[in-house]
């Protein structure tokens, strides 16, 4: 029986699990799930998360989800092309980065990201600006660990990218609108303020199944 991924377009939680499956080479049927419909809150979707959120990931009789909870189960499952490491020290330096990236920064990007898109910039703009300097803090650590290697954490492609790219495509997306120029303007262009990190964002775009992860609502606008 095929793993099933039930995920939302433009999830940044869901896409980590899309780059995962990808770059395994796992076959899956996609469950393309419309958050504006509340489709996670269906009763047949709160059977399998009560938290009626995605992504949820059903291997057999087998339901987890919480994205990293995920992409650890399916490292455990299908250790065949690692995405935590070659031993147990960068397995440890790979969830490091992931706790630090959701403690840290993660809390402040939804912030701008939500702002952005409830088009409530100019009202919180102060709170927003803050935010902004937590993320760029953030982004220079990344940016240096880039400067060094091509991936986050050693030589190799892992969950500590698929981790945070999703993030970060989402961010600049949300930063290319008008409304919110001021707020991107130590941000954007990114090759300017931050080549590395815009270097690594062409490298998991040129990797095979990329287009497939890509959220399809995102095309059409």
């Amino acid at each position: 029986m095929p793993i099933t991924l039930y995920w939302g377009s433009g999830s940044p939680f869901s896409w980590r699990v899309l780059l995962a499956l990808e770059h395994k080479g796992l076959p899956y049927e996609s469950q393309l799930l419309h958050l504006d419909k509340q489709e996670p809150q269906s009763p047949q979707m709160l059977r399998m998360n009560p938290r009626g959120r995605v992504p949820v990931l059903k291997d057999g009789d087998y339901v987890v989800f919480e994205s990293v909870a995920i992409l650890y189960y399916l490292e455990a499952k299908y250790p065949q092309v690692p995405i935590f490491g070659a031993d147990p020290q960068e397995a440890g330096v790979i969830m490091r980065v992931i706790c630090e990236f959701q403690a840290y920064a993660e809390p402040s990007l939804s912030k701008i990201v939500d702002a952005v898109f409830a088009d409530q910039v100019a009202e919180r703009l102060d709170e927003l600006t803050d935010a902004m300097h937590v993320v760029g803090r953030e982004a220079r650590t990344i940016e240096g660990r880039l400067s060094r290697e091509q991936w986050i954490v050693g030589a190799n492609y892992s969950a500590a990218d698929m981790v945070i790219f999703p993030w970060i495509q989402l961010l600049r997306r949300a930063l290319d609108r008008a409304a919110a120029a001021e707020l991107g303007a130590r941000f954007l262009p990114m090759e300017t303020h931050y080549p590395a990190l815009a270097r690594w964002i062409h490298r998991i775009e040129a990797l095979p199944g990329y287009g497939r992860t890509y959220p399809p609502h995102w095309r059409r606008t």
